[in-house]
């Protein structure tokens, strides 16, 4: 198998967070890919906050709210995976609260909902909401045995 460095993984922090043992999440992310019948090119995880995700939110999707996460699929049908995934530091921090779980688990829940958009879930209808919930689970669980 292919290391998850050839795949090209990138994290970049415009506001600081907490992410430790990325080498370990790479491969895990490589492997849900893989799982899901996907080879990963290139993917760029950017931390962000509420201010600079609500920016592109508008911009590029035309909506006027906050959110946790943008996934944008930059691939070319059939082609390997590249993409980038905006994650709002301040909305998983909040969300973390909410949910009673800790930041690190919140925030692994969103990166891989991110890396299970591009493998091809959606989140639109509530059958596909409920399904990329499991999905995101089982991701958690494998991640966290």
């Amino acid at each position: 198998m292919p290391s998850a460095t050839k795949s090209n993984i990138c994290f970049f922090f415009e506001t600081p967070v907490s992410l430790r043992n990325r080498t370990q999440l790479k491969e895990e992310i490589v492997r849900i890919f893989k799982r899901h019948g996907k080879k990963p090119a290139s993917l760029n995880v950017v931390f962000c906050t509420d201010k600079r995700l609500l920016e592109i939110n508008r911009q590029y999707l035309q909506h006027d709210y906050y959110t946790d996460i943008i996934t944008f699929e930059l691939n070319a049908p059939g082609q390997p995976v590249e993409g980038e995934v905006y994650i709002s530091v301040d909305r998983v921090k909040d969300n973390a609260h909410q949910l009673r779980q800790p930041v690190y688990r919140e925030l692994h829940r969103v990166i891989f909902h991110g890396v299970l958009h591009l493998s091809g879930f959606g989140d639109k209808t509530d059958a596909q909401e409920a399904e990329m919930r499991r999905q995101e689970d089982l991701c958690l669980k494998r991640y966290f045995k």
